[in-house]
């Protein structure tokens, strides 16, 4: 895949630089929650598929640090109420006005170097969006 304007401005790349997408869906309890679409800029995570992404149960940061020794030391978050479009309302199986809390995510090596973007868009009639700030 390669970077669009809006995703090479974010992670700091050129416009038609190799990144890697995936996207999938988190469920809790057999219900969907989370609709979870992630960019990493394709040099520093050379090897590694959206397949395995969107496989891996584990913590992803463990993952990057491991395997490709990226190690996130930071993150900036902007969050915002939104209705679904017709493809998120099937993904999570919920109704057209359910609302979800949108999530995006810019994640930070050392030197402010951003490695990830990460948008979520959360259902939230039974569970909470918890992030622990340390």
């Amino acid at each position: 895949l390669r970077a669009s304007a809006e995703i090479a401005r974010a992670l700091g790349l050129r416009t038609g630089d190799p990144v890697l997408q995936v996207r999938r869906v988190l469920s809790f309890a057999d219900k969907p929650t989370i609709l979870e679409d992630i960019w990493l800029p394709g040099g520093p995570f050379k090897g590694l598929t959206a397949e395995r992404l969107s496989n891996y149960s584990g913590p992803m940061y463990a993952l990057f640090e491991i395997e490709f020794g990226v190690r996130m030391v930071r993150a900036e978050e902007k969050i915002r109420a939104l209705l679904p479009d017709a493809e998120q309302c099937q993904l999570l199986k919920i109704k057209p006005n359910t609302p979800l809390l949108s999530v995006e995510r810019i994640a930070y090596t050392y030197n402010h170097a951003p490695m990830e973007l990460r948008r979520g868009l959360y259902v939230t009639d039974t569970h909470h969006y918890r992030n622990e700030l340390n």
